[in-house]
């Protein structure tokens, strides 16, 4: 009887599986890049003085962010997955990892959406961009981001039951169930008006770009001439030419009016071919981490959607798992995008990196051959 009971007694537990090694060295790499890529973007952005514009400060808040999700949400998923897929702390702290992890993810598509509007302000209206846009306008753009990711985020706090651990997700998160049995139908179709909204304003900054890919024709407006003296709209520096070299009779001509003063140069209307190709090379960069976004979370995004719409529904344990580590890995992807497509940034890491300094050529010294 007594070998009987020892036999059925269960043993000590075995060794992780492979799959869990793998997931943690995954986690791991994605929480490192994250946080290198991040922190090395917000700290370029805050020395640089040439970096200290409008879409450099949205960029340091996103990058921020996700340094800040990867360094305070993903530690506990490594804890989860290193205790088998189990949640061994209190509940009341899942519900304010929970809470994190959906404030990060509101806050980066409402942070995306009014970046998409200054991208068209930026090449569209671009007076009133360079007026208003100042480093406190960026500041106040930001705290409204912050203040409407909090109140999508915050509600479920007070629901029993709707931030929890999930387990086949090894995190906890919004527990998305039947639209019938909990409110989350409400805040799946925010996030994907947000989404939607985003891309819309983008098509709109396209067809503008393609409205404009040509240059007007100049239209020569002639000059008033009075006795070899030409002034006006259309008049040139050959009035004053002419004045001075004796054709004219009478006063100097007048200011000509088609020159642009220098004083006025802040105050223009129009962007320059330099400028425009700069803004639209931010453009793209915000253009493609906005499409990544959407790429790396729309798996999830659409198994949330499963779950709401179909009661009783079984989605396959691999694809949520793929979806869920596609969330993970969108905290890391924005740094490498960023470096890869702004010469400016990518001028000014190299610049801060010891290898890549390059010293200035010593000047030859003259010889001969004997």
């Amino acid at each position: 009887m007594a070998n009987a009971s020892e036999a059925d007694e269960p043993g000590p537990p075995g060794p992780p599986p492979a799959s869990t090694y793998a997931k943690l060295l995954l986690l791991g790499l994605i929480i490192c890049v994250s946080l290198a890529g991040n922190l090395a973007l917000a700290l370029l952005v805050l020395k640089e003085r040439g970096l200290h514009r409008a879409p450099y400060y949205f960029l340091l808040d996103l990058c921020l962010a996700d340094a800040v999700r990867a360094a305070v949400c993903f530690p506990f998923v490594l804890v989860s997955i290193r205790q088998g897929s189990a949640w061994t702390h209190s509940p009341l702290g899942c519900k304010v990892l929970a809470f994190l992890a959906v404030l990060f993810c509101f806050h980066a598509a409402f942070l995306l959406f009014c970046i998409s509007v200054t991208r068209y302000m930026a090449v569209a209206h671009h007076r009133f961009y360079a007026k208003r846009m100042t480093l406190w306008a960026c500041v106040a753009v930001i705290c409204m981001v912050w203040t409407l990711s909090v109140a999508m985020a915050f509600p479920p706090v007070f629901d029993v039951g709707t931030y929890k651990f999930i387990r086949e997700e090894e995190q906890c998160i919004f527990e998305h169930r039947h639209l019938k049995a909990n409110d989350t139908l409400g805040f799946m179709l925010m996030l994907a008006v947000l989404v939607g909204a985003t891309h819309a304003v983008y098509g709109k900054l396209l067809c503008f770009e393609y409205r404009h890919r040509k240059m007007k024709p100049v239209q020569m407006v002639p000059a008033i001439s009075q006795n070899w003296t030409f002034h006006g709209p259309g008049a040139t520096g050959q009035a004053a030419a002419n004045w001075i070299a004796g054709f004219g009779r009478g006063p100097m001509p007048p200011t000509l009016l088609g020159v642009r003063q220098n004083g006025h140069a802040a105050n223009r209307r129009l962007l320059g071919m330099e400028e425009f190709k700069a803004e639209k090379r931010l453009g793209k960069m915000f253009y493609v981490i906005t499409v990544l976004f959407l790429l790396l979370w729309s798996p999830y995004i659409g198994a949330c959607y499963w779950r709401v719409f179909v009661k009783a529904c079984s989605i396959p344990h691999r694809y949520l798992a793929t979806a869920v580590w596609m969330s993970f890995a969108q905290a890391a992807v924005n740094p490498i995008v960023c470096f890869l497509l702004n010469k400016e940034l990518k001028k000014g890491l190299a610049a801060h990196v010891p290898c890549r300094r390059t010293e200035p050529p010593l000047p030859r010294e003259p010889y001969c051959v004997m």
